[in-house]
């Protein structure tokens, strides 16, 4: 699956570098996240979804990291890079061994098939 970005030729020159690194280093974080854990949860206080995807992995006894960035009137900016890099538009962002798999209702059908079981016996699959 590939979606649309702007290739860089048309992004001016004297821009580019900026927006190469707007807020990388939330990027980086969750990169390291994803690396160093089976299951990442990445959300925002204040949102119920993002609690209830843990919740969902509490209740199957699944370890899951959990990243959290500001709330609905703080770090919207930076988390705007975390949309734009996984095209995801909404948190949470779930992670099973690298791989996006969605948000809480998501993580829910995924669960309620077996899938995400089978997922998380197979670590090459990301």
């Amino acid at each position: 699956m590939t979606r649309p970005i702007l290739p860089s030729q048309q992004i001016h020159p004297a821009v580019r570098e900026r927006v190469a690194r707007l807020h990388a280093d939330i990027i980086a974080q969750v990169q390291a996240a994803i690396e160093a854990h089976p299951v990442v949860v990445i959300g925002m206080s204040g949102n119920p979804f993002p609690r209830k995807a843990r919740r969902l992995l509490d209740a199957a006894g699944i370890a899951h990291h959990d990243l959290d960035f500001g709330s609905y009137l703080s770090q919207w900016r930076r988390r705007n890079a975390l949309k734009m890099w996984t095209g995801w538009p909404t948190f949470p962002m779930v992670f099973v061994h690298g791989q996006l798999v969605g948000g809480a209702s998501d993580l829910q059908r995924l669960l309620a098939s077996g899938e995400l079981a089978l997922m998380l016996r197979q670590p090459d699959r990301a």
